[in-house]
């Protein structure tokens, strides 16, 4: 796991939050462009996990980090789930939501690679 990709995760789920909340505003259900977003950082996120893995021994708090990265690796597959049973506005935001918490998720995850601790 390096700072360059998780940053570039961050501001890829910072950006499809930023849809989500658009689609929102504009009162639209979820379509396809949401869809495909969340695929996409889906895959980012399950790459992200394959490097994590890779190097699991560098990390002091396993457990938490374990946590952190299953529940990054869930979120967008539920927030589909969800965003697509609420056929209203808020549907896409569940998908904000879900973005913005893998962005946050994924700045922990960062921090506890470092070994830093807020």
């Amino acid at each position: 796991m390096t700072s360059a990709y998780s940053s570039w995760l961050i501001g890829g789920a910072l950006l499809v939050a930023l849809v989500g909340v658009v689609t929102a505003i504009r009162d639209r259900p979820m379509g396809p462009v949401l869809l495909a977003a969340l695929a996409l950082l889906e895959v980012a996120l399950l790459v992200q996990a394959g490097m994590a893995v890779a190097a699991i021994g560098r990390v002091e708090e396993k457990a938490t980090f374990i946590g952190y990265l299953a529940g990054t690796i869930v979120i967008p597959p539920a927030a589909v789930w969800w965003g697509r049973a609420e056929r209203t506005r808020w549907g896409p935001g569940v998908i904000a939501v879900a973005a913005f918490t893998v962005a946050v998720m994924t700045g922990r995850l960062l921090q506890i690679w470092n070994g830093t601790t807020p």
